[in-house]
């Protein structure tokens, strides 16, 4: 049996006005767009709908725009991008703001991405043992094993160096659709190694706090979230108590109906609806 009705977008924007939309998964994987994902995003602005996309990304939700108008994604397909990397640097700044040293950070990414560090003016350092904050963003899981990345970061985790995660995803898609431990994974195993870890974007409250703050108070039962994790991004609107429509793409793709019911219950988060994938 499905955990939830089955339905496609042209009834869900009968039904809300606001669209809280996941990339990976949704809308991309790793490399491409997903067929008919653009024309969707268009026909939901098209609508009238407000869209926003709301991303497990340590990097910053401009960034993240222009990487999908070079796969092809027409930018007048989406309000605002929002990521928990710009929720990540919001309290962050604040709460380094007016220091006299500059902070000295690690940061474990994909790509060498140190985009945080340097939004926040922090000197980068490739040595945990004299890091003074730890940032983890991505992952290169898929060839750099988790007990690398936990020899890495022991040093910075025995001294109790905060660690900032800015991607909870513990799992990531990458080429070919294959599934690799995500940065989620490398917190946790920060965690495990007795080092205190801060969490931002999807399930926690606080980007879809700064999600709401863009939009021009809607009430939160013409709201819609959508994504492929039930994890984070289901789990995610349950908290927020915002409706929500799990795609049967990207994260879960192969799972069946009886473990995804298992994997929602673990979570105590079913979604509202489903749908077999982000088109029109």
């Amino acid at each position: 049996m499905s955990i939830a009705p089955h339905t496609n977008l042209a009834a869900l924007a009968a039904r809300y006005d606001v669209f809280l939309i996941d990339q990976f998964g949704v809308l991309r994987d790793d490399e491409h767009a997903y067929p008919g994902a653009n024309e969707a995003l268009l026909y939901l602005k098209k609508l009238g709908k407000t869209v926003v996309i709301l991303s497990n990304s340590g990097r910053s939700g401009d960034y993240n725009a222009e990487r999908l108008v070079k796969l092809g994604f027409d930018r007048a397909g989406f309000d605002h991008f929002l990521t928990s990397g710009d929720v990540a640097h919001d309290i962050l700044a604040r709460k380094t703001a007016g220091g006299t040293e500059r902070t000295r950070c690690l940061t474990i990414s994909s790509g060498g991405d140190r985009n945080l560090a340097d939004r926040l003016g922090f000197e980068s350092v490739k040595d945990a043992r004299i890091a003074d904050i730890v940032i983890v963003s991505g992952s290169e899981a898929e060839k750099v094993p988790l007990s690398i990345y936990r020899l890495m970061l022991e040093p910075a985790a025995q001294r109790g160096v905060p660690c900032y995660c800015t991607n909870p995803d513990r799992h990531k898609l990458t080429t070919g659709g294959r599934v690799a431990p995500g940065a989620g994974s490398i917190a946790l195993a920060y965690q495990e190694l007795g080092g205190p870890v801060r969490w931002f974007g999807k399930p926690y409250p606080a980007i879809y706090e700064h999600a709401q703050s863009l939009l021009s108070s809607p009430a939160s039962d013409r709201i819609i979230c959508i994504g492929d994790s039930l994890e984070h991004d289901i789990a995610g609107a349950v908290r927020a108590s915002l409706a929500s429509c799990l795609v049967r793409t990207g994260i879960l793709a192969k799972n069946s109906d009886a473990e995804l019911a298992e994997i929602a219950d673990g979570y105590g988060a079913r979604p509202d609806f489903l749908m077999d994938r982000f088109k029109i």
